[in-house]
Parts: C-alpha cells; sequence; structure tokens
C-alpha cells in the first residue's frame, strides 16, 4: 500500500512540475501584433497573436470595418497586397485536410471552429478567440511556418467554398 501511495505522490509532484513548465513556456512567449489592413491599404485594427496551451489566442481591436458577421481563417502565405488579399493564398493547411470533415483534428489548421466576427454598427469590434490548429513552435502548422502566414476577414459569414466571400481585410503574421 505504501509503494502505491508513493507512486501516486510522484506521479502527481512530476504532473505539476510539467504543467509548471508548460505554463512557464506560454508565459515566456512575446506575444506579436499584427496591423489590420483593409482593401485600401488603411489601418482597421490590430491583432495581437498569444501562445496559449491548446493553440494561438487572437485578440482583435477593430475599426472601421462594415458591420455585421464576418469569417475569419489563418491564411497560407505572409502577405496581404490590397485590395483583394490574393497573396495570402488559400486557408493554412500543412496537412491537407478538407472543409467537409467538420471535426477539430481533420479540419485545415488556419480554421477558427465556431467563430463568427461580429462588427458593431459604428464598425469596431473588440474580441478575442482561440485559433486551435495553429501553434507558436516549430512545428508544421506553426503560424511561423515559412516566414509567415497572415489573418484574413471575409465580408460576410457564410460557409466557405471555392468561391468565398470577398477578403475585406488582411494582417501579415510574421515572428518578431
Amino acid at each position: 500500500m505504501k509503494s502505491i501511495a508513493t507512486a501516486l505522490l510522484l506521479l502527481a509532484l512530476s504532473a505539476q512540475v510539467l504543467f509548471a513548465q508548460e505554463t512557464q513556456k506560454h508565459a515566456n512567449s512575446k506575444p506579436v501584433t499584427a496591423e489590420i489592413i483593409n482593401a485600401q491599404g488603411q489601418n482597421v485594427g490590430t491583432a495581437t497573436l498569444f501562445e496559449a496551451a491548446n493553440g494561438v489566442r487572437i485578440k482583435l481591436d477593430i475599426k472601421n470595418l462594415p458591420p455585421g458577421p464576418h469569417l475569419m481563417h489563418i491564411h497560407e502565405f505572409a502577405t496581404c497586397a490590397p485590395p483583394d488579399f490574393k497573396s495570402a493564398g488559400a486557408h493554412f493547411n500543412p496537412t491537407d485536410a478538407t472543409h467537409s470533415e467538420h471535426t477539430h483534428a481533420s479540419m485545415p489548421a488556419g480554421d477558427i471552429p465556431n467563430f463568427v466576427l461580429t462588427v458593431n454598427a459604428d464598425g469596431t469590434a473588440h474580441t478575442s478567440v482561440i485559433a486551435p490548429g495553429v501553434t507558436f513552435g516549430g512545428e508544421s502548422n506553426s503560424v511561423f511556418t515559412n516566414g509567415g502566414t497572415s489573418l484574413v476577414i471575409h465580408a460576410v459569414a457564410t460557409e466557405v467554398t471555392a468561391s468565398a466571400p470577398p477578403r475585406i481585410a488582411c494582417a501579415v503574421i510574421t515572428k518578431p
């Protein structure tokens, strides 16, 4: 009985150490701030990204966007050439997942499930969301892969297909 209690105590202490190390790792990473621009190249806010235990937290401070619901995704290239932001490429998808599968494990890394960016009537939004498919690390799903990625905001919140809604704003995500 004593050896079981000792083993359980050691297991609990090991878990605490691992949790503390993981928490410290996330506390030591510096946030990354990206300027969001519209189709005219004007600043319409910022996206501040923070490493989180379950992905990357994105804090949005939006100004001067059209009111209403908008889709937002992480795209594959670290470029935002107005006016259409096609330079950002497709959704960030290092595992070649498909949209039709609709599960967190099988969706493209750049998808942000169950999130609609709602812009107020005055053109502002202040919110945050976790992007669970990406990291700040060196993995293939890091937002810094191949020199960075981009955050793209679409005109309206509808299902993304081959003819996705127009891209109305974009932010380049790169290492500071």
